[in-house]
């Protein structure tokens, strides 16, 4: 964190107060003590200013810079490799999933690209976000200066939780958007051959694009209530960061292990992949609701845990 961002959010703190003062009977709200209870204004100024600073950030930008850039790297690649007529993944069959049909429909870079980067570069970026949220403001100092403001420590912690969800939808139209960009620049776009084998339109497949989008972002809900729930654990915010990208790089080493394939259905990582079901006709809902469900799963335990440990936390920071 950067020497001017923890300055914003003290700034935000004051600019929401002097909103809330201002409010119509605003004054008679007060409560005996000579606080007030925060006003439906407070709460959306204090997530506008989350949503607006984690944006700012040069390492969230470089993060979006980064899944970004991915779709134009395997665009490219795959545009070099079949240029001179051979297949995509050299005929063998390697690379991500629906590779070899990029050459035949752009719209097929966008499902490419995100099983490509739902394994790592996605989470990744998701857990960075999310154990910087609580852990950052207190190394940055500015943890006490939000508590401080009458927004209560349940109602902060919802508001980074959310921002950190609004992260995981905007880290995933990055990657959908470069992809649409570079496969309408670099190969044709049209109807599609679903996995099942029959044809759909290119309306529809832009739809099941954009829904297979959604999917991957809800995908993430999990890593981002872990990752929260590991920044409540410390006050350093790069010890909260690694140690959310530690964890998520052990699960996904311990997904590919056989011997414990009893233990991999419990792993957020396991249903990962199952948007591809998406591409089916008619779709496969079985491990979809499987991932949907063990997401929440760990929404709702993580989460929890970050509340009962945040609220109860000595704030000396």
């Amino acid at each position: 964190m950067s020497r001017a961002e923890p300055a914003e959010v003290p700034g935000a703190v004051k600019a929401a107060e002097a909103v809330e003062a201002g409010s119509p009977g605003a004054r008679e709200t007060r409560s005996p003590a000579g606080r007030r209870p925060p006003s439906p204004l407070w709460t959306f100024g204090l997530l506008r200013s989350e949503l607006a600073t984690t944006v700012r950030r040069w390492r969230t930008l470089a993060l979006l810079g980064v899944l970004a850039a991915v779709p134009v790297l395997v665009g490219i690649a795959v545009k070099a490799e079949t240029s001179g007529g051979s297949s995509a993944g050299g005929g063998n069959g390697g690379g991500p999933a629906f590779i070899a049909q990029i050459t035949n429909n752009g719209l097929f870079l966008v499902f490419t690209a995100l099983a490509a980067t739902l394994p790592f570069f996605l989470p990744m970026a998701v857990g960075v976000v999310a154990g910087d949220a609580i852990a950052g403001e207190a190394s940055a100092g500015t943890l006490r200066y939000l508590l401080v403001a009458p927004a209560g420590r349940t109602r902060l912690l919802l508001t980074k939780y959310t921002t950190v969800l609004a992260f995981c939808l905007l880290a995933t139209l990055v990657v959908v958007v470069s992809a649409l960009i570079v496969g309408a620049l670099l190969f044709p776009l049209g109807g599609l051959t679903t996995i099942s084998g029959t044809r759909i339109g290119f309306g529809e497949g832009l739809g099941r694009a954009l829904l297979i989008a959604l999917v991957v972002a809800v995908s993430l809900v999990g890593v981002a209530a872990l990752g929260l729930f590991v920044s409540t654990l410390t006050n350093s915010g790069i010890a909260a960061m690694a140690t959310t990208v530690g964890l998520l790089i052990t699960v996904q080493i311990l997904d590919q292990i056989p011997q414990l394939h009893a233990l991999q259905p419990y792993f957020f990582s396991h249903y990962w992949l199952s948007f591809a079901d998406l591409m089916r006709d008619p779709v496969y809902w079985d491990d979809l609701t499987k991932n949907l469900a063990l997401q929440g799963l760990y929404a709702a335990v993580f989460g929890s845990l970050a509340w009962a440990r945040f609220t109860t936390k000595d704030i000396t920071v």
